[in-house]
């Protein structure tokens, strides 16, 4: 219908009709826009219960873990006392205590919070020297994607967790912040490439080669057009590494090779269970970090779920 009959058609109506015809228009205009950005998110969330308590569940152990640390001392908690040693949940022991005669509850606490902080700090670091250079990489080609991926190769051949186990091994004292750096040394190829690949995608479209022709200034089209084009993706992928440094932190503090011993983690906590003794009789001291650590990790990974469907069409829930 031409703009004319379209005139003609609600001078012809009354004035009531015409004001729902425009209503419907509004409403049908609202409708086909489509949601984006964070409104995209909160819609996957509302369609997805599990993420959505999955995101609560995790916010809640976040706060908790954070929230009480500035009021539990650590160096109270990790004050030996072996008169309480292995006191069974009660007696003024929500959780009971370990061979130390420390509280284990409050030992979960400053361990959770020092794991979650760590596994944060790491994937913060590597994202700040992995995706810079996969863009980087990506968008310039030639040389410096040359230089740049035989770098990652070499990195990503190497037997990482041996290196780090060795590296930590030799320094002769090292606290939270240097086990953060040995990590990050080493975990920051996985994000390189996968930039590497989404940079050479992104850089061969109409809006790059549009302000090239402008004479936009490289690092205008690669910091303020193409990584605001990737956000959706560094999101997600921020999330779903998150988890898996937390459980490397683990990992390596349960073989002895982490945080220093005076440091709570998570892992310290589960590196009772390594006793068949611990493990039989005093499941206080390793079931309460296993448990968490599970319901961290499901929690997280349901969240990056939900985040990445929100970034793809195809996978959208709604």
């Amino acid at each position: 219908m031409s703009k004319k009959e379209e005139t003609d058609l609600h001078g012809s109506l009354d004035p009531e009709t015409t004001l729902e015809i425009a209503e419907a228009e509004n409403t049908l205009s609202e409708v086909s826009v489509p949601p984006m950005g964070f409104r995209m998110i909160a819609r996957e969330f509302s369609k997805d219960k599990i993420a959505m308590v999955s995101l609560i569940v995790l916010v809640l152990i976040i706060v908790i873990s954070f929230a009480s640390g500035l009021f539990i001392s650590q160096a109270d908690v990790m004050r030996v006392n072996v008169f309480n040693a292995n006191q069974p949940p009660g007696d003024g022991y929500l959780l009971g205590t370990d061979d130390g005669g420390r509280d284990v509850f409050r030992f979960l606490v400053l361990g959770a919070r020092n794991s979650i902080f760590i596994g944060f700090s790491i994937t913060i670091l590597t994202s700040l020297i992995g995706i810079p250079l996969g863009i980087i990489s990506g968008f310039f080609g030639g040389v410096a994607d040359l230089i740049i991926m035989r770098i990652v190769d070499f990195v990503m051949i190497l037997p990482i967790t041996l290196m780090i186990i060795m590296i930590v091994s030799i320094i002769p004292t090292y606290n939270a912040f240097t086990f953060v750096l040995v990590l990050s040394i080493f975990l920051w190829t996985g994000r390189a490439r996968l930039f590497r690949s989404l940079a050479l995608s992104e850089s061969r479209r109409d809006y790059v080669s549009a302000s090239k022709t402008l004479g936009t200034p490289t690092w205008k089209i690669i910091f303020f057009e193409m990584m605001p084009n990737l956000s959706s993706m560094i999101i997600t992928n921020l999330t779903l590494v998150f988890a898996g440094n937390i459980g490397i932190e683990v990992t390596l503090t349960f073989l002895g090779f982490g945080l220093p011993p005076g440091t709570p983690s998570l892992g310290t906590l589960i590196g009772g269970a390594a006793s068949g003794n611990v493990l039989q009789n005093f499941p206080w001291r390793w079931a309460p970090a296993s448990i968490l650590i599970v319901i961290l990790m499901l929690s997280i990974n349901y969240v990056g779920n939900a985040i990445k469907r929100s970034a793809d069409a195809r996978q959208r829930l709604g």
